[in-house]
């Protein structure tokens, strides 16, 4: 199939790869031209690994094309995915800004379009979002009706960074929200070499189990760190409770590994997203007002374990992981912004390492000092704090840490091999 995919990031371009692995043509389209130009060189705009590959593969089938014209995109395709950012207001709802905008542009499209077209929302957007606004802006800017002109639904990602194209093309489940049979019909047939259970349901109930998902998941770790700060007290290795909680089927291993509280580019928006939809609609969020409140305290914990050892006024901090998790470039909400905010709040000399996302953290703190290795981070530094769990710091011994200054090792996330690195302190453990 021909589809058209608007918003050639992170969850738009892995979508256009993971199509392009299927056979089907995709058309990215995105505003930005630089990005739009290395996309057709081979160059991906974000770290994962593997994508560069699959980029380049899918090039040189010509089965993936990126573009700044949407009308080309739109009337050159079936199916126009959206696939575009809602980041968070200041007050935890979401802003549909570049929703709008990627609706006036495909609905000016397909004025001119005479065949069936379906646009299915990919981006996350609350219950209500597709079919009491989105469908309205299509159909004012087009001037056709929404299923019988067009096709509307709302098939949510469930992607992790650094594993996207892989979890795009084995996908746990596929959820198909439709406006009518017909824009379902088009998305499965889309999906029908997928090896995963498809569900078809409604607009809203899709955009519901997207947000649902990824408020079950942030509570799950906010409730393994929380037991992690009671383990440490009690000299019990939370690992080790969590291991034995993961056997149980009801419960599953996954994140279930306590640290230095959650970030990134999901779980605080969609937390933050779903409690302003609660008190839109008058009902209590308590469980979920809970786990933004325990995830902030738990991002500083670091700092404060940090702080009863040492002061941090003009003493060189090393911080190992700047991107929120390991395997991506991906910096936004990064536990590690906190962290630096803190250090630099008791003037201390930070020192920051990460494999792949230093670029994308210099331009959030541009007055702090960039390493190139993890020794260059380490010499003469008086602590240590490692926040992402990169294979590279799996592989540091004592040998690496001995250029410090004073061997003070705290771990925000648990990496490092107890047997080859002594006298570490976890934030849990």
């Amino acid at each position: 199939m021909k589809i058209s995919i608007i918003g050639a990031g992170y969850v738009g371009l892995s979508t256009a790869l993971g199509l392009a692995h299927h056979g089907h043509s995709c058309i990215c389209v995105d505003r930005n031209e630089k990005k739009v130009n290395d996309i057709n060189k081979g160059i991906p705009p974000f770290y994962e690994e593997d994508v560069a590959d699959s980029l380049k593969e899918a090039l040189d089938k010509k089965l993936i094309f990126a573009t700044t014209d949407y009308t080309h995109a739109v009337q050159n395709s079936d199916i126009t995915f959206i696939c575009v950012g809602t980041p968070s207001k200041v007050d935890g709802s979401i802003d549909l800004s570049q929703i709008t905008n990627a609706a006036q542009s495909i609905a000016t499209a397909m004025k001119n379009k005479n065949s069936y077209h379906v646009v299915c929302i990919k981006s996350t957007v609350l219950p209500g979002t597709a079919e009491g606004v989105f469908k309205k802006w299509l159909e004012n800017e087009s001037g056709k009706k929404a299923g019988i002109d067009f096709g509307l639904a709302m098939s949510p990602e469930f992607l992790r960074e650094g594993f996207a194209v892989q979890d795009f093309l084995s996908p746990d489940r596929i959820v198909i929200g439709e406006l009518d049979k017909r824009s379902g019909d088009a998305l499965e047939k889309l999906y029908t070499d997928f090896n995963a259970p498809i569900m078809r349901t409604s607009l809203k109930t899709a955009e519901m189990i997207k947000y649902a998902s990824n408020a079950f998941l942030a509570t799950k770790v906010t409730f393994i760190n929380e037991l992690g700060n009671l383990c440490k007290k009690l000299g019990i290795d939370v690992y080790e409770v969590a291991r034995g909680m993961g056997y149980d089927k009801r419960i599953a291993p996954h994140f279930l590994n306590a640290g230095c509280g959650f970030g990134g580019s999901c779980f605080p928006k969609d937390v933050s997203a779903l409690v302003s939809l609660f008190k839109k609609e008058h009902e209590n969020s308590d469980v979920l007002d809970a786990v933004l409140k325990s995830n902030t305290a738990q991002k500083k914990k670091i700092v404060e374990i940090l702080k009863n050892k040492i002061d941090p006024a003009g003493k060189k901090i090393a911080v190992l992981g700047l991107a929120f998790k390991e395997n991506t470039d991906d910096v936004r909400d990064s536990v590690a912004i906190d962290v630096i905010k803190e250090l630099k709040k008791h003037s201390a000399n930070v020192y920051a390492y990460d494999p792949m996302a230093n670029g994308n953290m210099k331009k959030i703190f541009p007055d702090i000092t960039y390493a190139d290795t993890p020794t260059e981070a380490l010499k003469d530094a008086d602590a240590c704090l490692i926040m992402a769990a990169w294979g590279e710091f799996a592989e540091l011994a004592d040998s690496d840490f001995a250029v410090m200054n004073n061997k003070i090792i705290i771990e925000g996330r648990k990496i490092l091999d107890r047997t080859q690195v002594s006298g570490i302190e976890g934030v849990c453990w």
